[in-house]
């Protein structure tokens, strides 16, 4: 009996069943590959959540971004609410990693920016892989890299139990060995406060406080606290507090990776005076030295994860332990959960290119005396260590590449949409200004106003991001409300720029790359193609059918080709798409359908982010509600202060809690002056 139930508001319909029944017998007979060959718009992930429901076992789904794994998290959230989803992406807002440049002899030092909510949801993937049966996991390809080893991380958990014996001494040092901080201030994840008798702890994956009450050195109760209303949601018995980091070491296996690093600096240091490398034997010494001081004074130093292999015991060369690493395995060491690859033409390409970019970088360091050879043992894992360690695999994609197609044991068509749409019609424009006609940027924006006119959205696609960029503010200049997006644009604000495309915030979106794969966007009903004509990765045939298919979600939906040469990829695209249009228009004539736009309520993950804020600003005004009465004035003065202090004290969450229940107090103020000016 499978753990796994979809909350349907519809069943299967057009293609969905026999491609669902299909793909659920070919992982019953133990098919290492299957490709789901669906259209944009025929519902793939409602097809794969029906899969993972009558398989019944964990599931990694793959996307190649972390915006299309949002989407992807988000819909299987509702497909599945009584099951545990969770969204695993990498924590970095920016990410500049360590390099060097021997030409112009110069070393850029490694630079980031970590997102905690985003390193939260991370511990709590983690978690539930390790607590739960009935998981789905939505990541990026950031999934295979390193992550620390889950044996570790599991075995020095702390249970703490109701009559349980510990002291509140030996319970912080506790929490202090698995790397949680104490905090005098608020709790936030990773850190705890002791007040009294009582430890006030917030773990990594959740958004709860635990208050743990300790009297005699015994644990006389577990309190499961609401971290914004501060009420007791729950008295649990007992409750395991993971830690507060993935890199988890045992003092022993620590002492024994300093002697090892040691004795790899030694190796080194003689291979260089060997080869007569004696600046690069200095540089080495002197960086590798202060690093194991600084990890034997404070256990940590920037760049700890260069020395990873040591700390974990692994030999040269072995691959690192990553997320894949969490999923349960049979007794064999198989792995024993399945993998879906969404949009795999593009996935799979970029998990296959990660290990060679990252070891041409990192020996370039090693070459040049900046690290130590086991560095290179900090890696994403090769294509084929990937293959290995994903149990049975389902690829889903509207052009699936030559692998997809070599390889799998069967690939299911699912060419006919739910909804009844068809493809949509292809028309070929000019790029060049010529007679009456101006050109493909003022044709754009001639189609895209009747659009908008009609309660459409658009979206023109760009070469290049500063192209995207210009366009968008001149479609403003033109009184257009547009917004651009592209790569550079950090994780949490693609998300709520495409939220608010959707919900008509802005009328026309122009992208470059970023918008060709498993975007859903409905509401857009025309789309603009520029360049059509320049063949490349960005113009190929399956760029081209995928960015066509974006359109095909409406019923109004229609595509622009800006062309003064047509190719062989606009020649394949154009005879696909007619294809795919053929077959559907048949079967809709057979079974006399009506094509119907998909409509989709528009939500997003960061919907949990501001349900959180939007709740404590709630709290806080319903807790002031009485002082408001009495004097507003001097309520709104007072949170002013408390806001300013909050500042002061680097608290920002609380600083935005407190700003926009004074925006609230400050409404509601102005309200009632102008029932004062309509009453006189």
């Amino acid at each position: 009996m499978s753990g796994f139930k979809i909350k349907r508001e519809w069943e299967p319909a057009g293609d969905q069943p026999k491609a669902i029944k299909a793909l659920t017998e070919g992982v019953k007979k133990g098919h290492k590959y299957q490709t789901l060959l669906g259209v944009t718009g025929s519902g793939k992930t409602f097809t794969a959540a029906n899969v993972i429901q009558n398989i019944g076992k964990p599931t990694l789904v793959i996307a190649h971004n972390k915006t299309l794994a949002a989407q992807l998290a988000q819909e299987y959230r509702e497909f599945f609410p009584e099951n545990a989803v969770h969204y695993f992406v990498s924590y970095y807002d920016y990410y500049q990693p360590e390099a060097y440049m021997p030409v112009t002899d110069t070393y850029i030092e490694k630079e980031a920016m970590i997102n905690e909510e985003i390193d939260r949801l991370r511990h709590a993937t983690t978690q539930a892989l390790l607590t739960r049966k009935d998981v789905i996991i939505v990541a990026s390809v950031s999934c295979i890299y390193g992550l620390g080893s889950p044996e570790e991380y599991q075995k020095v958990n702390i249970k703490i139990e109701v009559g349980q014996s510990i002291s509140r001494s030996d319970f912080v040092r506790e929490l202090i060995r698995i790397h949680f901080s104490r905090t005098n201030s608020d709790v936030k994840p990773g850190t705890f406060r002791a007040l009294g008798n009582a430890i006030e702890i917030m773990p990594t994956g959740e958004r709860m406080i635990y208050r743990v009450e300790i009297d005699d050195n015994k644990i006389k109760s577990i309190k499961r606290i609401d971290a914004v209303s501060m009420s007791i949601v729950s008295e649990p018995n007992f409750y395991f507090i993971f830690p507060a980091k993935h890199f988890i070491t045992q003092d022993a296996q620590a002492k024994k990776a300093l002697e090892t690093i040691k004795k790899e600096l030694n190796d080194q240091l003689e291979e260089f005076k060997k080869e007569g490398k004696i600046l690069e034997a200095e540089r080495l010494k002197r960086r590798t030295t202060y690093d194991l001081a600084m990890i034997k004074e404070i256990g940590y130093t920037s760049g700890i994860e260069n020395y990873s292999r040591h700390f974990s015991g692994r030999k040269a060369g072995e691959a690192p332990d990553t997320l894949l690493s969490y999923f349960p395995h049979k007794a064999d060491g198989t792995p024993d959960f399945l993998t879906i690859i969404d949009e795999s033409h593009v996935t799979l390409p970029q998990i296959g290119g990660m290990h060679a970019g990252d070891q041409a970088r990192k020996k370039t360091l090693v070459e040049h005396g900046f690290r130590l050879p086991s560095a290179k043992d900090n890696r994403p894992l090769t294509i084929e260590e990937f293959k290995e360690r994903v149990g049975q695999v389902v690829f889903t994609s509207a052009t699936p590449s030559n692998f997809e197609r070599e390889n799998s044991a069967q690939i299911v068509e699912q060419v006919i949409r739910p909804t009844g749409l068809i493809d949509p019609v292809v028309t070929i424009k000019p790029i060049q200004e010529k007679g009456n006609y101006r050109g493909q940027i003022f044709d754009f924006i001639e189609e895209a106003e009747k659009v908008i006119e009609k309660g459409g959205r658009a979206i023109a696609t760009t070469l290049t991001k500063r192209m995207a960029e210009d366009l968008s503010e001149y479609l403003k200049e033109k009184h257009i409300k547009a917004s651009y997006l592209h790569s550079d644009i950090k994780t949490i604000e693609r998300i709520e720029i495409l939220t608010a495309f959707r919900r008509g915030e802005f009328d026309v979106l122009v992208g470059v790359n970023l918008l060709r794969e498993g975007l859903d966007l409905p509401e857009v009903t025309f789309i603009g193609i520029l360049d059509a004509d320049k063949e490349g990765f960005l113009r190929s045939d399956t760029s081209l059918i995928q960015i066509i298919g974006r359109a095909a979600r409406n019923v109004d939906g229609k595509v622009y080709l800006y062309a003064d040469n047509i190719t062989g990829s606009i020649e394949r695209a154009i005879g696909e798409t007619n294809r795919r249009r053929t077959i559907q228009l048949a079967y809709n004539k057979e079974h006399g359908i009506t094509p119907k736009t998909i409509i989709k309520r528009i939500k997003d993950i960061t919907d949990t982010l501001e349900r959180e804020h939007g709740q404590a600003v709630k709290t806080l005004l319903s807790t002031d509600e009485e002082m408001f009465k009495k004097n507003p004035k001097k309520l709104i003065k007072d949170k002013m202060k408390e806001m300013e202090d909050a500042v002061e004290n680097l608290d920002f969450e609380t600083a935005a809690i407190i700003r926009d229940e004074i925006k609230v107090l400050e409404s509601r103020t102005e309200i009632k002056k102008d029932r004062k000016k309509k009453a006189v």
